[in-house]
């Protein structure tokens, strides 16, 4: 079984000493440096487990040490809670304290959640965690329950996406470390914002990866696009579980994050009766439980496989949701008319349609971008075990200019987008400055140190792009220009046309928040109108009494869609094409008076309409 507190690295005790505890079973002798202040060497004691431990009384929160292994070689604590110098430099015992003020604090339940993500360094001119405090204020006026935080691990340099971190336990140090992190998230939940922490448990960084010298972290058997596979499976494993749970513990019980977001499960390969995954769930649910406190764990996989959100009574692996990448897929296809690479399985409005009714687009089907059969049919039909999108850091910044979908779809196909995504019966994502038609790119960024590994880097974001039509040079992801233009410019939100897409979001969050309709998501109560023939839909979404329609075109032309929604008088709410939101309309009828035959509606291109069924 797994402690319910983390034990692994270095740990202040209530009588003021330090534990450090480290697996090392490839080494019959550990000693722990202390290198500031003062020069200490001290031997630690092994288990038969290969676990080293000694109990110091003199290393207080800001002693600086290193691991020395039997080949007298000084590296990082793997579970090091701070890393001052970076991934190469000395790791440094922490201050566990911290004045919390969040004890009301209550995370509510998924299906309420609007999900913000955010990338520290790029959210604000600053960069930091303390710097977004300043912008939290914002997000809760515009609707957002959650801030999602891209991974914060100790990473190489001082800019990176996250993606890259070596030493997990530690908050990159120029966001501000663990301190500035638990800054950030005590101040969130001030304000009623939960936070989501994206981590990353399939692979490791290149660059200050010191993991396999210490012991079989990870296996020859599976291999990854981002390098060596982690151990889950193989002999040892159960130690490597338990450093990956004891991080997610250690987010959860000591820094008081809301929920985890898996990055691509799909990549963590694992072929165990219990799985790593299935195990990581129970831990932090466990946590959760124990504290008293809601927290979330949400997988992002591209095999739109149910079992992830299954009960692990009915075989499942137990967690919460999974992102939903066939949403997005579907939605922007429609819009830009791009069919390169695994796009080619989208871009009707049944592919759409499909989506909102069944969870995924792909429940069996052939996958013409796959040469075979791909996903399977979610059992129960819950909107809340989906978390979907129109734009996030992967569908943005894997792209080669890092375009947001203002640049591809326009700002009407974008505010059209948007609407499908925050009316729609799934938990919706926002990436950050999308509310404001953001201008800034959001490219792929790095700062190695390693010149060798940075014209790798180079080479292999040139190579990514082979299977993709897209125009325009692919830019240096080492340069600072590159990560300095995907800054958000905060000045922008309320002025001109950015102002005005503010406002369209402010009111599909406000739409989404007071009609039952809209809130309750529930796949069996949603009836959808499409054409293969079409780029227009409508679906409509029911709650008891209380009804909906969503009517999109994504024509850059007028199209009359045939709708046949429950009789009566159904008044327009919202109107994309409207002057508040930066259009020339509003274009879209009124009024709609519905009998019990179809009726064809005319919708303005690029337009998306919100009617509600007039009380009787």
């Amino acid at each position: 079984m797994i402690e319910s507190t983390s034990q692994l690295g270095a740990n202040v005790l209530a009588d003021g000493r330090t534990s450090f505890c480290v697996w090392a079973p490839s080494h019959p002798r550990v000693v722990l440096r202390l290198a500031r202040p003062g020069e200490r060497h001290v031997p630690m004691q092994r288990d038969a487990r290969g676990y080293h431990s000694v109990i110091v009384d003199d290393a207080p929160p800001g002693t600086e040490y290193y691991v020395r292994l039997a080949s007298d070689v000084d590296r990082p604590d793997p579970a090091s809670r701070r890393q001052p110098q970076g991934v190469h430099g000395p790791s440094c015992v922490i201050e566990p304290s911290f004045p919390w003020t969040d004890k009301s604090w209550v995370n509510p339940p998924l299906a309420e959640h609007v999900i913000y993500e955010l990338h520290v360094g790029t959210f604000t001119r600053g960069g930091t965690f303390e710097a977004a405090i300043a912008q939290l204020d914002d997000l809760r006026a515009l609707g957002v329950t959650a801030i999602e935080l891209m991974p914060v691990a100790e990473f190489p340099g001082s800019r990176n996406w996250g993606y890259d971190g070596v030493c997990l336990f530690a908050a990159h140090h120029a966001h501000g470390g663990v301190a500035g992190l638990k800054r950030l998230v005590d101040a969130c939940h001030a304000r009623g914002l939960a936070v989501i922490l994206d981590v990353v448990y399939n692979h490791l960084g290149p660059e200050g990866n010191y993991l396999a010298e210490f012991g079989p972290y990870f296996t020859d058997a599976y291999r990854t696009p981002w390098g060596a596979a982690l151990n889950f499976d193989g002999p040892d494993s159960d130690e490597v579980r338990r450093f990956f749970i004891e991080n997610a513990l250690y987010w959860v019980e000591q820094c008081h994050v809301d929920g985890l977001r898996l990055d691509a499960v799909h990549a963590i390969l694992d072929r165990s009766p219990t799985t790593f995954l299935e195990q990581l769930g129970q831990a932090v649910h466990a946590a959760g439980a124990r504290l008293g406190r809601r927290i979330l764990v949400i997988a992002e996989s591209c095999d739109n496989d149910p079992r992830l959100i299954r009960p692990t009574g009915e075989g499942g692996l137990g967690l919460d949701a999974v992102w939903n990448d066939d949403f997005h897929h579907a939605v922007r296809t429609l819009l830009t008319g791009e069919r390169d690479g695994y796009y080619i399985d989208y871009g009707t409005t049944d592919r759409l349609a499909r989506t909102l009714t069944d969870g995924f687009t792909y429940t069996g089907q052939y996958s013409t971008f796959r040469r075979r059969s791909h996903g399977r049919a979610p059992i129960e039909l819950r909107g809340d075990r989906f978390v979907v999108c129109c734009q996030n850091h992967d569908q943005i910044g894997n792209r080669p200019l890092g375009d947001r979908l203002t640049e591809s779809a326009g700002f009407e196909g974008a505010k059209v987008a948007a609407g499908l995504t925050l009316l729609g019966p799934f938990v919706p994502l926002l990436f950050m400055g999308e509310e404001f038609a953001a201008p800034s790119p959001f490219q792929y960024f790095i700062s190695h140190t390693d010149a060798k590994l940075v014209e790798a880097v180079r080479r292999g974001r040139r190579e990514e792009f082979t299977s993709f039509d897209w125009p325009g040079a692919v830019p240096d992801p080492q340069a600072d220009e590159t990560f300095e233009r995907c800054k958000l410019d905060w000045a922008l939100r309320s002025s001109g046309r950015h102002g005005c897409m503010l406002g369209w979001y402010q009111a599909l969050l406000l739409a989404r928040k007071s009609r039952a309709a809209l809130s309750a998501l529930d796949l069996t109560a949603l009836n959808t109108f499409a054409h293969p023939s079409q780029r227009a839909l409508g679906f409509v979404r029911s709650a008891g009494v209380d009804a909906a329609m969503i009517l999109a075109n994504c024509e850059e032309s007028v199209t009359e869609l045939r709708v046949r929604p429950v009789a009566g008088a159904w008044e327009r709410v919202l109107d994309s094409t409207d002057r508040a939101w930066g259009g020339d309309g509003p274009h879209c009828a009124v009024e709609l008076n519905v009998a019990a035959a179809p009726m064809a509606v005319r919708l303005p291109p690029r337009s998306l309409a919100l009617y509600c069924l007039r009380s009787r």
